[in-house]
């Protein structure tokens, strides 16, 4: 037998709800519709129990069934009695604001997750950049604000920056806005050995800086070998620290496995080079890493005009350090591959002071990836601070075109 359902409240769905939606008034004289759900959240955001929060919600609703509009400082006297001394202990209830950033269709509701997400390419702390946006969203709520043009959240944005940490942080936040739509895309190459780290750091700063590409050489690798049997293509068919075990060596001077790492590496730049001529064609900005990104290997050159590449290698200086990072990944993954990691530390360690010896000839930036947060606030500063050098650069030139004023 179906089970019998129980009737719908009256007035609790459909028409009925908007017929009887008492409206809430603010002290700005903006009314808006009473909801149990917003008031559950709000409660429960200042450590109310969900039951009670339930049951204060739906007594309210029951207090002002049927009036057209209630002050918001009777709803908040409502509150207190029914909570009583539970409630004197609370922050004040979040008033819900329709905050929109933009006008007309274009607009879009305001978030303090978006602009603390973009305040994070200034190279500040995820808590500070979402300080500093709850800090413009209360400013914004303060002055009654119920629309806000891009320009103007902008210009909160680096006034508050300014305020908190200095010109200088304020100016890398200005600086990388601009590159949000830019002429020509920003590309991001961080290599390193394998364990040091490259892709925790890659998937960190394309999410700080808003980049939603992401890509890593193993990738490209592993379509390579679907499409090269290890007959055709054998340095591909291997890990890095071991692809000189299937290759005709020529005795280079840094060994074997060096030599090994960089035939597979010449291989895996084709598909690297396709990849930048696509970012570039559709300009879009784009993070790589991987062990395949050798500093000299790729002529970066011929992107010059069409990107704004930049290059740094991850390192992790500290041998013990790097080992200690291997045998917690081994323990904690317990899987095979991780141990091979280990034991394979020196031949790791070669190719590492390899690419660190490249690195110095070709002055490729060098990241000891100490602590990732540390970490990824040098490669935005790095980012960030060459593209203003590069504009204070553009600007200077154009002062000293003739006719510029």
């Amino acid at each position: 037998m179906a089970e019998k359902r129980a009737a719908p409240e009256a007035g609790s769905s459909g028409a009925g709800v908007e017929a009887e939606r008492v409206r809430v008034v603010e002290r700005s004289g903006i009314g808006r519709p009473y909801m149990r759900g917003i008031m559950v959240h709000s409660l429960m955001a200042r450590g109310v129990s969900f039951d009670e929060a339930y049951r204060t919600a739906d007594a309210v609703r029951e207090r002002i069934r049927g009036r057209g509009s209630v002050p918001r400082s009777e709803l908040t006297k409502m509150i207190q009695e029914i909570l009583g001394s539970e409630y004197d202990h609370q922050p004040p209830i979040p008033v819900p604001v329709t905050l929109r950033v933009g006008t007309g269709q274009r607009g879009a509701p305001f978030s303090k997750g978006t602009l603390a997400q973009s305040l994070l390419a200034a190279s500040v702390e995820p808590d500070d950049a979402f300080d500093v946006a709850r800090e413009i969203e209360l400013e914004l709520i303060r002055h009654g604000y119920q629309e806000v043009s891009r320009d103007s959240l902008r210009r909160s944005a680096y006034s508050a920056l300014l305020r908190r940490f200095g010109r200088k942080t304020a100016d890398r936040y200005l600086v990388w806005r601009s590159y949000q739509e830019p002429e020509k895309p920003v590309i991001i190459l961080l290599g390193g050995t394998a364990g040091a780290g490259k892709t925790s750091l890659a998937l960190e700063a394309a999410r700080r800086l808003g980049i939603s590409r992401l890509l890593s050489t193993d990738t490209i690798r592993q379509v390579m070998r679907i499409m090269f049997s290890p007959d055709l293509m054998p340095a591909i068919h291997a890990s890095s620290f071991d692809a000189h075990t299937g290759l005709p060596l020529h005795g280079h001077q840094d060994g074997p496995v060096v030599e090994g790492f960089l035939a597979q590496a010449s291989v895996v730049s084709v598909g690297v080079r396709a990849i930048l001529d696509r970012a570039v064609e559709e300009n879009t900005s784009l993070v790589i890493d991987g062990v395949s990104l050798v500093p000299g290997l790729l002529d970066l050159s011929e992107y010059a005009e069409r990107a704004h590449v930049f290059f740094l290698l991850v390192a992790r200086l500290d041998e013990e350090a790097f080992r200690g990072h291997f045998a917690a990944r081994a323990e904690r993954q317990q899987e095979r591959v991780a141990e091979r990691y280990v034991e394979r530390l020196e031949e790791i360690l070669k190719i590492q002071e390899h690419l660190l010896e490249l690195a110095e000839r070709y002055e490729i930036p060098i990241v000891d990836n100490i602590t990732l947060d540390g970490s990824v606030l040098l490669v935005i500063r790095h980012v960030v601070e060459t593209l203003r050098k590069e504009s204070d650069s553009k600007l200077g030139d154009s002062s000293n075109e003739p006719g510029a004023t």
